[in-house]
């Protein structure tokens, strides 16, 4: 039977490379993100490469919406091997129409930090826990050097890895395994940041079940 993930934040960057590294390694894909039609597109392309995909839609910022879409996904797809969570806002604050307020810095942390923590949530449990479940989070480099030019994100980060580096005790101990990729530069923006790339550092991560975290 094969082994399945879910990725929370599918998108034609690291999410989907990550989906697809896996993929070729046997396991059935969940794509979770909030746009239908980018999950369909995506759907239709990783098939045409002859992987297992299903969809799901979800908003990371509502968090009792999402512990129920998570619950619904774990009722249709059965609890999966491995939870992938890649959810993260990097336009410089600059960009921003109106400027970084206090509601927009809440609605970012609701979707980049309290979101993994309700994914992880719904699956800590007896049959996760037997799955030898593995739990994989993009992080970084924001989270140890942090720039006021990125605000929100770079707090995010920071509050990433901490719950990171906090709850990997405590999973481990129900034989599950959390950790983080440390994200260091912007990806693609080098070949050694392409996707592709650094999906291969969460795939060791989960070939190996030992570091907390990967600084890349």
């Amino acid at each position: 039977m094969k082994k399945t993930i879910f990725v929370v934040g599918a998108g034609k960057g690291l999410g989907n490379a990550v989906a697809r590294k896996f993929g070729a390694n046997d396991f059935r894909l969940v794509l979770m993100s909030r746009s239908a039609e980018h999950l369909a597109e995506y759907q239709k392309d990783m098939q045409g490469e002859g992987l297992e995909v299903e969809t799901q839609v979800v908003d990371t910022s509502n968090q009792l919406l999402l512990a129920e879409t998570m619950q619904q996904a774990i009722k249709t797809y059965g609890v999966p091997n491995v939870l992938f969570y890649n959810v993260g806002i990097t336009i410089a604050d600059e960009g921003v129409a109106g400027g970084i307020t206090t509601e927009l810095m809440m609605q970012r942390y609701n979707a980049e930090v309290l979101g993994a923590y309700t994914c992880i949530k719904q699956l800590l449990g007896e049959e996760f826990s037997d799955k030898q479940g593995t739990i994989l989070i993009t992080g970084g480099g924001l989270a140890m050097y942090p720039s006021a030019a990125y605000l929100p994100l770079s707090m995010h980060k920071a509050a990433l890895r901490a719950m990171v580096q906090a709850l990997h005790p405590v999973c481990k101990e129900q034989n599950v395994f959390l950790g983080t990729v440390q994200v260091c530069n912007t990806i693609g923006a080098s070949e050694k940041y392409m996707p592709e790339k650094i999906a291969e550092e969460f795939w060791k991560m989960y070939q190996d079940h030992t570091d907390v975290e990967i600084v890349y």
